[in-house]
């Protein structure tokens, strides 16, 4: 049981990377979690500085206080199945909006969350479907005058063509607060096309 918790760096911000052992990239996982696996001895081989500290409990036997150091970058024992090898993100309106870096693909402007919605290109009344690749950010305003039309209907062009982020792109998006090393990790994983010049 942790008597306290002492950190190197922000414990309520900071996630960890996991991977299989393969170094297939999983998702991100809180510092319990990655506890978890330190204490089953379920970590199979680890990337970067020790991001967290984590002080345990005292050991009866020889006085000394346990100690775990988390590293950013964490593969557990096992292999992922191959399904989970890019799995599609799920499409969410935080999701969306972040894939669109808050801005109307219709205006061009930036906006607060509450003042975006999920416009389909192709209207669903039109057969549209509700997937990545037909789906972008849109100002309430933007999204009412375009309406159930398409954007040439509507003379409307998109400022970006919708797409569905990979895995990789999608827990860059995902976490606000990643680390040094596992942007660099991530970045490497990226597709060819979507990396950073």
């Amino acid at each position: 049981m942790l008597a306290e918790v002492k950190t190197s760096g922000d414990i309520h911000n900071t996630r960890v990377l996991s991977l299989d052992s393969t170094g297939r990239i999983l998702d991100w996982m809180s510092w319990q979690d990655t506890v978890g696996l330190y204490v089953r001895g379920v970590v199979a081989w680890t990337l970067g500085d020790t991001c967290l500290t984590i002080h345990g409990g005292m050991n009866r036997a020889t006085g000394e206080q346990s100690l775990l150091r988390l590293h950013p970058i964490v593969a557990s024992t096992g292999h992922a199945r191959l399904t989970a090898f890019d799995p599609a993100p799920a499409l969410t309106n935080v999701a969306l909006f972040a894939r669109d870096r808050m801005l109307c693909l219709y205006c061009g402007n930036h906006f607060h969350r509450g003042e975006l919605t999920r416009d389909h290109v192709m209207p669903v009344s039109k057969g549209g479907r509700d997937i990545w690749a037909n789906v972008v950010t849109a100002c309430w305003s933007c999204n009412v005058k375009k309406g159930s039309r398409t954007p040439q209907q509507a003379s409307m062009p998109l400022l970006a063509v919708p797409y569905r982020p990979s895995w990789v792109e999608h827990l860059i998006l995902s976490n606000r607060n990643i680390l040094a090393d596992q942007m660099e990790f991530l970045v490497s994983h990226l597709p060819r096309d979507r990396r950073p010049h």
